[in-house]
Protein backbone atom coordinates (compact mmCIF):
# COMPACT_ATOMS: atom_id res chain seq x y z
CA UNK A 1 0.00 0.00 0.00
CA UNK A 2 0.99 3.08 -1.03
CA UNK A 3 1.81 6.02 2.06
CA UNK A 4 -0.60 8.48 3.44
CA UNK A 5 1.18 11.27 2.00
CA UNK A 6 1.53 10.27 -1.83
CA UNK A 7 -0.58 12.10 -3.80
CA UNK A 8 -4.36 10.21 -4.34
CA UNK A 9 -4.85 8.04 -7.26
CA UNK A 10 -8.31 8.62 -7.47
CA UNK A 11 -10.06 11.92 -5.44
CA UNK A 12 -13.71 12.32 -5.88
CA UNK A 13 -15.19 15.14 -3.39
CA UNK A 14 -18.34 16.87 -3.00
CA UNK A 15 -20.40 14.18 -5.67
CA UNK A 16 -24.05 14.33 -6.07
CA UNK A 17 -26.66 13.01 -8.44
CA UNK A 18 -30.28 13.15 -8.65
CA UNK A 19 -32.76 11.43 -10.46
CA UNK A 20 -36.40 13.69 -10.56
CA UNK A 21 -37.06 14.79 -6.84
CA UNK A 22 -34.86 11.71 -5.53
CA UNK A 23 -31.28 12.64 -4.00
CA UNK A 24 -29.05 9.73 -4.59
CA UNK A 25 -25.92 11.29 -3.37
CA UNK A 26 -25.58 13.74 -1.76
CA UNK A 27 -22.02 15.93 -1.65
CA UNK A 28 -20.02 12.23 -1.52
CA UNK A 29 -16.23 11.54 -0.73
CA UNK A 30 -13.84 9.00 -1.75
CA UNK A 31 -9.88 8.31 -2.03
CA UNK A 32 -7.95 5.71 -3.32
CA UNK A 33 -4.26 5.78 -2.95
CA UNK A 34 -2.00 4.26 -5.47
CA UNK A 35 -1.44 0.55 -5.60
CA UNK A 36 -4.06 0.03 -2.50
CA UNK A 37 -7.15 -1.72 -1.82
CA UNK A 38 -10.64 0.72 -0.86
CA UNK A 39 -13.71 -1.59 0.02
CA UNK A 40 -16.59 0.70 -0.79
CA UNK A 41 -19.85 -0.50 1.26
CA UNK A 42 -23.14 0.15 2.16
CA UNK A 43 -26.70 -1.25 2.26
CA UNK A 44 -28.57 -1.17 -0.94
CA UNK A 45 -29.74 1.98 -1.88
CA UNK A 46 -26.63 3.98 0.24
CA UNK A 47 -25.89 4.99 -2.93
CA UNK A 48 -22.42 2.85 -4.18
CA UNK A 49 -23.69 1.65 -7.35
CA UNK A 50 -24.67 5.29 -8.28
CA UNK A 51 -20.96 7.07 -7.63
CA UNK A 52 -19.31 3.85 -9.45
CA UNK A 53 -21.67 4.78 -12.69
CA UNK A 54 -20.75 8.30 -12.24
CA UNK A 55 -16.78 6.96 -11.95
CA UNK A 56 -17.18 4.67 -15.05
CA UNK A 57 -19.06 7.52 -17.44
CA UNK A 58 -21.96 5.67 -17.22
CA UNK A 59 -23.76 8.52 -15.19
CA UNK A 60 -22.68 12.37 -15.20
CA UNK A 61 -22.40 14.02 -11.65
CA UNK A 62 -24.72 17.07 -10.98
CA UNK A 63 -21.84 18.62 -8.92
CA UNK A 64 -18.45 17.80 -7.60
CA UNK A 65 -15.15 17.36 -8.96
CA UNK A 66 -12.54 14.30 -10.07
CA UNK A 67 -9.38 14.17 -9.58
CA UNK A 68 -6.83 11.43 -11.42
CA UNK A 69 -3.29 11.77 -9.46
CA UNK A 70 -3.70 15.20 -8.47
CA UNK A 71 -5.20 16.19 -11.72
CA UNK A 72 -9.02 17.67 -12.40
CA UNK A 73 -10.60 15.31 -15.09
CA UNK A 74 -14.04 15.31 -16.81
CA UNK A 75 -15.54 12.10 -17.08
CA UNK A 76 -19.00 12.63 -19.59
CA UNK A 77 -18.93 9.02 -21.00
CA UNK A 78 -17.55 5.08 -20.70
CA UNK A 79 -14.96 6.14 -23.22
CA UNK A 80 -13.28 9.22 -21.12
CA UNK A 81 -12.82 6.71 -17.68
CA UNK A 82 -11.19 4.00 -19.97
CA UNK A 83 -8.97 6.49 -21.32
CA UNK A 84 -8.37 7.97 -18.19
CA UNK A 85 -7.42 4.38 -17.30
CA UNK A 86 -10.52 3.70 -14.63
CA UNK A 87 -12.09 -0.03 -15.80
CA UNK A 88 -15.27 -1.53 -14.03
CA UNK A 89 -15.19 -5.66 -13.77
CA UNK A 90 -19.12 -6.46 -13.08
CA UNK A 91 -20.15 -9.33 -10.93
CA UNK A 92 -21.70 -10.65 -13.88
CA UNK A 93 -18.94 -11.36 -16.74
CA UNK A 94 -19.44 -8.93 -19.56
CA UNK A 95 -18.23 -11.33 -22.00
CA UNK A 96 -19.37 -13.14 -25.59
CA UNK A 97 -20.08 -17.39 -24.57
CA UNK A 98 -19.80 -18.17 -28.34
CA UNK A 99 -16.41 -15.82 -28.97
CA UNK A 100 -12.81 -17.59 -27.78
CA UNK A 101 -11.02 -15.57 -25.17
CA UNK A 102 -8.95 -14.05 -27.25
CA UNK A 103 -11.73 -12.77 -29.69
CA UNK A 104 -13.52 -11.60 -26.65
CA UNK A 105 -9.85 -9.43 -25.25
CA UNK A 106 -9.99 -7.90 -28.74
CA UNK A 107 -13.24 -6.88 -29.79
CA UNK A 108 -13.92 -3.34 -31.12
CA UNK A 109 -9.93 -2.75 -30.67
CA UNK A 110 -8.51 -5.48 -33.10
CA UNK A 111 -4.99 -5.25 -34.38
CA UNK A 112 -5.28 -5.46 -38.42
CA UNK A 113 -2.59 -6.17 -40.83
CA UNK A 114 -4.89 -4.20 -44.12
CA UNK A 115 -8.34 -5.90 -43.74
CA UNK A 116 -7.30 -8.59 -41.89
CA UNK A 117 -6.75 -8.92 -38.26
CA UNK A 118 -3.23 -9.87 -37.17
CA UNK A 119 -3.90 -12.46 -34.36
CA UNK A 120 0.22 -13.07 -33.80
CA UNK A 121 0.42 -9.06 -33.02
CA UNK A 122 -1.98 -9.67 -30.65
CA UNK A 123 -1.12 -12.46 -29.00
CA UNK A 124 2.29 -11.57 -26.82
CA UNK A 125 0.07 -9.13 -24.55
CA UNK A 126 -2.62 -11.42 -24.47
CA UNK A 127 -0.65 -14.50 -22.89
CA UNK A 128 0.83 -11.86 -20.70
CA UNK A 129 -2.06 -10.63 -19.08
CA UNK A 130 -3.93 -14.02 -19.24
CA UNK A 131 -0.59 -15.44 -17.40
CA UNK A 132 -0.88 -12.04 -14.41
CA UNK A 133 -4.09 -13.88 -13.95
CA UNK A 134 -3.21 -17.59 -13.74
CA UNK A 135 -4.65 -18.79 -16.88
CA UNK A 136 -2.34 -20.44 -19.57
CA UNK A 137 -1.78 -19.85 -23.40
CA UNK A 138 -4.25 -22.88 -23.78
CA UNK A 139 -7.31 -20.77 -22.25
CA UNK A 140 -6.62 -18.29 -25.31
CA UNK A 141 -8.81 -20.47 -27.74
CA UNK A 142 -11.13 -21.80 -25.70
CA UNK A 143 -14.65 -20.37 -25.68
CA UNK A 144 -15.62 -18.20 -23.13
CA UNK A 145 -19.22 -20.29 -22.40
CA UNK A 146 -16.48 -23.26 -21.71
CA UNK A 147 -14.74 -21.28 -18.66
CA UNK A 148 -16.35 -21.49 -15.20
CA UNK A 149 -17.98 -17.99 -13.30
CA UNK A 150 -14.26 -17.69 -12.19
CA UNK A 151 -12.25 -18.23 -15.17
CA UNK A 152 -14.41 -15.45 -16.73
CA UNK A 153 -14.01 -13.50 -14.03
CA UNK A 154 -10.52 -13.30 -14.68
CA UNK A 155 -10.31 -12.96 -18.30
CA UNK A 156 -12.94 -10.27 -17.10
CA UNK A 157 -9.86 -8.59 -15.11
CA UNK A 158 -7.17 -9.06 -17.49
CA UNK A 159 -9.46 -7.64 -20.04
CA UNK A 160 -9.90 -4.51 -18.31
CA UNK A 161 -5.83 -4.54 -18.00
CA UNK A 162 -5.31 -4.55 -21.62
CA UNK A 163 -5.90 -0.93 -21.23
CA UNK A 164 -3.73 -0.18 -19.16
CA UNK A 165 -5.86 0.29 -16.19
CA UNK A 166 -4.64 2.59 -13.49
CA UNK A 167 -7.85 2.21 -11.34
CA UNK A 168 -9.91 -1.32 -11.21
CA UNK A 169 -13.42 -1.34 -10.02
CA UNK A 170 -14.43 -4.74 -8.92
CA UNK A 171 -18.08 -4.88 -8.45
CA UNK A 172 -19.63 -7.51 -6.17
CA UNK A 173 -16.54 -9.99 -7.43
CA UNK A 174 -16.76 -13.26 -4.63
CA UNK A 175 -20.59 -13.44 -4.76
CA UNK A 176 -21.01 -15.98 -6.94
CA UNK A 177 -17.19 -17.87 -6.04
CA UNK A 178 -16.28 -20.66 -3.91
CA UNK A 179 -13.65 -20.37 -1.39
CA UNK A 180 -10.80 -21.31 -3.10
CA UNK A 181 -11.87 -19.42 -5.97
CA UNK A 182 -11.86 -16.12 -3.98
CA UNK A 183 -8.13 -17.32 -2.71
CA UNK A 184 -7.52 -16.97 -6.49
CA UNK A 185 -8.89 -13.67 -7.13
CA UNK A 186 -7.43 -12.26 -3.77
CA UNK A 187 -3.38 -13.57 -5.48
CA UNK A 188 -4.43 -12.18 -8.29
CA UNK A 189 -6.07 -8.37 -6.35
CA UNK A 190 -2.00 -8.84 -4.73
CA UNK A 191 -0.61 -9.02 -7.59
CA UNK A 192 -2.06 -5.90 -9.26
CA UNK A 193 -1.74 -3.39 -5.95
CA UNK A 194 2.40 -4.24 -6.06
CA UNK A 195 2.04 -3.07 -9.71
CA UNK A 196 0.62 -0.18 -8.45
CA UNK A 197 -3.04 -0.47 -9.80
CA UNK A 198 -5.36 0.86 -7.55
CA UNK A 199 -8.46 -1.23 -6.56
CA UNK A 200 -12.05 0.12 -5.88
CA UNK A 201 -13.28 -3.37 -3.99
CA UNK A 202 -17.43 -3.62 -3.26
CA UNK A 203 -18.92 -5.90 -1.52
CA UNK A 204 -21.45 -7.24 1.23
CA UNK A 205 -19.36 -9.92 2.47
CA UNK A 206 -17.65 -8.11 5.28
CA UNK A 207 -15.36 -10.62 6.71
CA UNK A 208 -13.61 -10.89 3.50
CA UNK A 209 -12.48 -7.27 3.51
CA UNK A 210 -10.12 -7.92 6.27
CA UNK A 211 -8.40 -10.27 4.07
CA UNK A 212 -7.45 -7.63 1.09
CA UNK A 213 -8.53 -4.13 1.73
CA UNK A 214 -6.33 -1.39 3.50
CA UNK A 215 -9.15 0.88 3.84
CA UNK A 216 -12.64 0.77 4.15
CA UNK A 217 -15.33 3.88 2.85
CA UNK A 218 -18.90 3.26 4.10
CA UNK A 219 -22.10 5.08 2.73
CA UNK A 220 -25.25 5.28 4.01
CA UNK A 221 -28.17 7.00 2.50
CA UNK A 222 -26.32 8.65 -0.23
CA UNK A 223 -23.49 10.20 2.13
CA UNK A 224 -20.21 9.26 2.81
CA UNK A 225 -20.13 8.27 6.87
CA UNK A 226 -17.05 6.81 7.11
CA UNK A 227 -13.12 6.32 5.68
CA UNK A 228 -11.24 4.47 7.58
CA UNK A 229 -7.78 2.13 7.89
CA UNK A 230 -9.59 -1.66 7.81
CA UNK A 231 -7.39 -2.13 11.10
CA UNK A 232 -9.10 0.13 12.80
CA UNK A 233 -12.54 -1.15 12.27
CA UNK A 234 -14.53 -4.35 12.97
CA UNK A 235 -16.94 -5.98 11.10
CA UNK A 236 -19.83 -5.37 14.11
CA UNK A 237 -18.34 -1.51 13.73
CA UNK A 238 -18.39 -1.66 9.61
CA UNK A 239 -22.16 -3.25 10.20
CA UNK A 240 -22.91 -0.43 12.56
CA UNK A 241 -21.70 2.14 10.08
CA UNK A 242 -24.13 0.81 7.84
CA UNK A 243 -27.14 1.19 9.22
CA UNK A 244 -26.49 3.94 11.71
CA UNK A 245 -26.79 2.43 14.56
CA UNK A 246 -28.93 -0.36 16.49
CA UNK A 247 -31.95 0.21 14.80
CA UNK A 248 -35.36 -2.03 15.44
CA UNK A 249 -38.12 0.37 15.59
CA UNK A 250 -41.41 0.09 14.11
CA UNK A 251 -41.54 -3.85 14.57
CA UNK A 252 -44.90 -5.54 13.30
CA UNK A 253 -46.95 -6.24 16.28
CA UNK A 254 -47.73 -10.25 15.24
CA UNK A 255 -51.81 -11.83 15.78
CA UNK A 256 -52.68 -15.03 16.64
CA UNK A 257 -50.73 -18.43 14.91
CA UNK A 258 -52.38 -21.24 13.72
CA UNK A 259 -50.88 -24.55 12.56
CA UNK A 260 -47.77 -25.02 10.62
CA UNK A 261 -48.73 -24.73 6.81
CA UNK A 262 -45.04 -24.80 5.41
CA UNK A 263 -42.30 -27.18 6.75
CA UNK A 264 -38.82 -27.46 5.09
CA UNK A 265 -36.76 -30.98 5.98
CA UNK A 266 -33.36 -30.60 4.91
CA UNK A 267 -34.13 -28.62 1.89
CA UNK A 268 -30.92 -28.42 -0.41
CA UNK A 269 -30.63 -27.02 -4.17
CA UNK A 270 -27.73 -27.99 -5.42
CA UNK A 271 -24.66 -25.36 -4.76
CA UNK A 272 -27.21 -22.40 -3.92
CA UNK A 273 -28.33 -23.48 -0.48
CA UNK A 274 -28.49 -27.01 1.35
CA UNK A 275 -29.78 -28.83 4.54
CA UNK A 276 -32.39 -25.80 5.88
CA UNK A 277 -35.00 -26.55 8.05
CA UNK A 278 -37.64 -24.53 8.54
CA UNK A 279 -41.56 -23.58 9.26
CA UNK A 280 -44.60 -21.01 8.77
CA UNK A 281 -47.42 -21.38 10.79
CA UNK A 282 -50.43 -19.82 9.41
CA UNK A 283 -51.39 -16.10 10.45
CA UNK A 284 -47.46 -15.89 10.97
CA UNK A 285 -44.49 -13.69 8.88
CA UNK A 286 -41.38 -15.11 8.52
CA UNK A 287 -38.43 -13.31 7.12
CA UNK A 288 -35.53 -14.90 5.06
CA UNK A 289 -32.58 -12.14 4.87
CA UNK A 290 -29.22 -12.68 3.76
CA UNK A 291 -26.54 -11.01 1.27
CA UNK A 292 -26.18 -11.29 -2.36
CA UNK A 293 -25.07 -14.79 -3.16
CA UNK A 294 -26.35 -16.47 0.07
CA UNK A 295 -29.16 -19.19 -1.01
CA UNK A 296 -32.18 -16.84 0.11
CA UNK A 297 -33.68 -16.57 -3.31
CA UNK A 298 -33.37 -19.69 -4.16
CA UNK A 299 -34.86 -21.05 -1.27
CA UNK A 300 -38.27 -19.35 -2.53
CA UNK A 301 -37.82 -20.66 -6.15
CA UNK A 302 -37.70 -24.27 -4.80
CA UNK A 303 -40.46 -23.54 -2.43
CA UNK A 304 -42.57 -22.26 -5.86
CA UNK A 305 -41.49 -25.02 -8.39
CA UNK A 306 -39.08 -22.34 -10.24
CA UNK A 307 -36.04 -24.26 -9.25
CA UNK A 308 -35.42 -27.72 -8.88
CA UNK A 309 -34.63 -29.52 -5.03
CA UNK A 310 -31.48 -32.37 -4.73
CA UNK A 311 -32.24 -33.14 -1.57
CA UNK A 312 -34.47 -32.98 1.24
CA UNK A 313 -38.84 -32.25 1.03
CA UNK A 314 -41.09 -29.75 2.03
CA UNK A 315 -44.45 -30.37 3.50
CA UNK A 316 -47.56 -28.61 3.09
CA UNK A 317 -50.41 -28.96 5.99
CA UNK A 318 -48.34 -31.99 7.31
CA UNK A 319 -48.67 -34.07 4.03
CA UNK A 320 -44.93 -34.23 2.25
CA UNK A 321 -45.79 -32.99 -1.62
CA UNK A 322 -43.48 -32.75 -4.33
CA UNK A 323 -43.52 -29.45 -6.26
CA UNK A 324 -42.00 -29.24 -9.48
CA UNK A 325 -43.60 -26.37 -11.62
CA UNK A 326 -45.53 -22.98 -10.28
CA UNK A 327 -48.75 -25.33 -11.67
CA UNK A 328 -47.84 -27.66 -8.91
CA UNK A 329 -46.95 -24.68 -6.11
CA UNK A 330 -50.97 -22.67 -7.37
CA UNK A 331 -52.93 -26.01 -7.08
CA UNK A 332 -51.44 -25.95 -3.14
CA UNK A 333 -52.89 -22.58 -2.67
CA UNK A 334 -48.92 -21.08 -2.60
CA UNK A 335 -48.63 -17.67 -4.74
CA UNK A 336 -44.84 -15.75 -5.07
CA UNK A 337 -44.08 -12.28 -5.57
CA UNK A 338 -41.39 -12.47 -8.47
CA UNK A 339 -37.65 -10.41 -7.08
CA UNK A 340 -37.24 -9.95 -10.87
CA UNK A 341 -40.99 -8.31 -11.63
CA UNK A 342 -40.57 -6.80 -15.28
CA UNK A 343 -39.31 -10.61 -16.55
CA UNK A 344 -41.47 -12.33 -14.66
CA UNK A 345 -44.12 -10.50 -12.47
CA UNK A 346 -45.67 -8.00 -15.20
CA UNK A 347 -47.29 -7.98 -18.78
CA UNK A 348 -46.00 -4.02 -19.34
CA UNK A 349 -48.21 -3.35 -21.92
CA UNK A 350 -51.06 -4.78 -20.81
CA UNK A 351 -53.72 -3.33 -17.93
CA UNK A 352 -54.66 -3.37 -14.57
CA UNK A 353 -57.45 -5.68 -15.08
CA UNK A 354 -55.59 -8.20 -17.07
CA UNK A 355 -52.76 -7.89 -15.02
CA UNK A 356 -54.65 -8.49 -11.93
CA UNK A 357 -56.46 -12.00 -13.62
CA UNK A 358 -54.77 -13.83 -15.63
CA UNK A 359 -53.76 -15.97 -12.88
CA UNK A 360 -57.90 -16.64 -12.07
CA UNK A 361 -59.24 -17.17 -15.36
CA UNK A 362 -61.62 -20.02 -13.94
CA UNK A 363 -63.36 -16.90 -12.69
CA UNK A 364 -63.57 -14.97 -15.64
CA UNK A 365 -66.00 -17.60 -17.96
CA UNK A 366 -66.08 -21.23 -18.38
CA UNK A 367 -64.68 -23.39 -21.98
CA UNK A 368 -61.65 -20.30 -22.50
CA UNK A 369 -64.12 -17.22 -22.59
CA UNK A 370 -63.38 -13.98 -20.03
CA UNK A 371 -66.55 -12.22 -19.22
CA UNK A 372 -65.33 -8.82 -19.35
CA UNK A 373 -67.72 -7.33 -16.32
CA UNK A 374 -66.47 -10.76 -14.33
CA UNK A 375 -62.54 -8.91 -15.13
CA UNK A 376 -63.56 -5.45 -13.91
CA UNK A 377 -65.44 -6.40 -10.83
CA UNK A 378 -62.55 -8.48 -9.25
CA UNK A 379 -60.10 -5.52 -10.49
CA UNK A 380 -61.97 -2.98 -8.64
CA UNK A 381 -62.45 -4.52 -5.78
CA UNK A 382 -58.37 -4.94 -5.73
CA UNK A 383 -58.06 -1.72 -6.77
CA UNK A 384 -60.02 -0.70 -3.69
CA UNK A 385 -58.41 -2.83 -1.43
CA UNK A 386 -54.87 -2.38 -2.01
CA UNK A 387 -55.72 1.55 -2.32
CA UNK A 388 -54.52 1.47 -6.11
CA UNK A 389 -53.80 4.98 -7.15
CA UNK A 390 -55.52 4.86 -11.12
CA UNK A 391 -58.15 6.34 -12.99
CA UNK A 392 -59.28 3.14 -14.26
CA UNK A 393 -58.68 -0.73 -14.19
CA UNK A 394 -57.58 0.38 -17.93
CA UNK A 395 -54.33 1.97 -17.67
CA UNK A 396 -51.74 0.15 -19.13
CA UNK A 397 -49.21 -0.83 -15.86
CA UNK A 398 -46.14 0.82 -17.32
CA UNK A 399 -47.40 4.50 -17.14
CA UNK A 400 -48.13 3.64 -13.28
CA UNK A 401 -45.26 4.39 -10.68
CA UNK A 402 -43.26 1.84 -9.08
CA UNK A 403 -45.37 1.07 -6.02
CA UNK A 404 -48.87 0.81 -7.95
CA UNK A 405 -47.27 -1.39 -10.03
CA UNK A 406 -46.28 -3.14 -7.50
CA UNK A 407 -49.58 -3.55 -5.61
CA UNK A 408 -51.21 -4.70 -9.17
CA UNK A 409 -48.79 -7.82 -9.18
CA UNK A 410 -49.05 -8.42 -5.34
CA UNK A 411 -53.32 -8.15 -6.31
CA UNK A 412 -52.76 -11.28 -8.45
CA UNK A 413 -51.45 -13.38 -6.24
CA UNK A 414 -54.53 -12.76 -3.54
CA UNK A 415 -57.08 -12.98 -5.48
CA UNK A 416 -58.44 -15.69 -3.74
CA UNK A 417 -56.47 -15.76 -0.36
CA UNK A 418 -53.72 -18.30 -0.95
CA UNK A 419 -52.52 -20.81 2.56
CA UNK A 420 -48.66 -19.63 1.65
CA UNK A 421 -47.23 -16.40 0.21
CA UNK A 422 -44.27 -16.14 -0.79
CA UNK A 423 -42.49 -12.48 -1.22
CA UNK A 424 -39.52 -12.01 -3.05
CA UNK A 425 -37.67 -8.18 -2.69
CA UNK A 426 -41.83 -7.12 -2.11
CA UNK A 427 -40.73 -3.27 -1.77
CA UNK A 428 -37.97 -3.21 -4.50
CA UNK A 429 -37.79 -0.13 -6.09
CA UNK A 430 -40.37 1.59 -4.45
CA UNK A 431 -40.99 4.88 -2.60
CA UNK A 432 -41.62 5.16 1.25
CA UNK A 433 -44.82 5.49 1.21
CA UNK A 434 -45.66 2.81 -0.98
CA UNK A 435 -42.96 0.33 1.24
CA UNK A 436 -45.44 1.10 3.97
CA UNK A 437 -48.77 0.49 2.17
CA UNK A 438 -47.77 -3.19 1.06
CA UNK A 439 -46.28 -4.11 4.72
CA UNK A 440 -49.68 -3.20 5.78
CA UNK A 441 -51.42 -5.39 3.02
CA UNK A 442 -48.92 -8.21 4.08
CA UNK A 443 -49.62 -7.45 7.62
CA UNK A 444 -53.17 -8.15 6.96
CA UNK A 445 -53.45 -11.55 4.76
CA UNK A 446 -50.92 -12.92 7.73
CA UNK A 447 -53.94 -11.68 10.47
CA UNK A 448 -56.25 -12.82 8.40
CA UNK A 449 -54.71 -16.40 8.47
CA UNK A 450 -52.41 -16.55 5.66
CA UNK A 451 -48.71 -18.08 6.43
CA UNK A 452 -46.13 -15.77 4.50
CA UNK A 453 -42.18 -16.19 3.83
CA UNK A 454 -41.04 -12.52 3.06
CA UNK A 455 -37.45 -12.97 1.28
CA UNK A 456 -36.08 -9.65 1.13
CA UNK A 457 -32.31 -7.82 1.37
CA UNK A 458 -33.51 -4.84 3.05
CA UNK A 459 -32.63 -5.00 6.59
CA UNK A 460 -35.44 -2.22 7.95
CA UNK A 461 -37.87 -4.24 5.86
CA UNK A 462 -37.46 -7.90 6.73
CA UNK A 463 -37.09 -6.51 10.55
CA UNK A 464 -40.24 -4.42 10.27
CA UNK A 465 -42.36 -6.56 8.85
CA UNK A 466 -41.52 -10.41 9.38
CA UNK A 467 -42.14 -11.81 13.38
CA UNK A 468 -39.24 -13.51 13.40
CA UNK A 469 -36.05 -13.62 10.65
CA UNK A 470 -33.55 -16.51 9.50
CA UNK A 471 -30.55 -14.78 8.88
CA UNK A 472 -28.72 -17.32 5.65
CA UNK A 473 -24.66 -17.23 4.99
CA UNK A 474 -23.22 -19.13 1.87
CA UNK A 475 -26.22 -21.38 1.52
CA UNK A 476 -26.62 -22.10 5.28
CA UNK A 477 -29.27 -20.55 7.50
CA UNK A 478 -26.85 -19.65 10.47
CA UNK A 479 -29.24 -18.00 12.98
CA UNK A 480 -32.67 -16.93 13.72
CA UNK A 481 -33.56 -13.81 14.98
CA UNK A 482 -36.54 -12.73 17.34
CA UNK A 483 -38.64 -9.13 17.15
CA UNK A 484 -35.97 -7.68 19.41
CA UNK A 485 -32.87 -8.11 16.81
CA UNK A 486 -31.55 -4.56 15.41
CA UNK A 487 -30.38 -4.51 11.48
CA UNK A 488 -26.67 -4.47 12.84
CA UNK A 489 -27.07 -7.71 14.42
CA UNK A 490 -28.29 -9.37 11.34
CA UNK A 491 -25.87 -7.09 9.02
CA UNK A 492 -22.84 -8.91 11.18
CA UNK A 493 -24.24 -12.09 11.43
CA UNK A 494 -25.02 -12.07 7.31
CA UNK A 495 -21.69 -11.11 6.81
CA UNK A 496 -20.12 -13.25 8.99
CA UNK A 497 -19.12 -11.97 12.38
CA UNK A 498 -21.53 -14.12 14.11
CA UNK A 499 -19.48 -14.18 17.06
CA UNK A 500 -19.54 -10.35 17.64
CA UNK A 501 -23.48 -10.43 17.35
CA UNK A 502 -23.70 -13.30 19.78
Amino acid sequence: MATSDATPRLTMTGISKSYGGVRAIRNADFTVQPGSVNALVGENGAGKSTLIKILAGAESADSGTIRIDGKQVRIGSTSDAIRLGIQTVYQEPQLFDELSVAENFFIGREITRGPVIDWNAQAPRMLDLLALVGLDAKHASRPVGDLSIAQKQLVSIAKALLEDASVLILDEPSAILTDREIDTLFDVVRKLTQDGVSIIYISHRLDELFRIADEVTIMRDGNTVGHEPIEKLTVREIAERMVGGALSEGAREAGERGDVVLELQGLSAGESFSDVDLSVRKGEIVGLYGLVGSGVAEVGEVIYGMRRASAGGIAIDGKKTRIDSPADAKRRSIRMLPANRSQQGSFAFQNIAFNMTIGSLSKLGRFGTVRPRAERDIARRLIDRLAVKTPSEKQVISAMSGGNAQKVILARQIVDRPELLVLAEPTQGVDVGAKEEIHQIVSDLADQGTAVLVITTDLAEVLRISDRVVVFREGTPVREFGPDATQADLLAVAAGAEEEAA
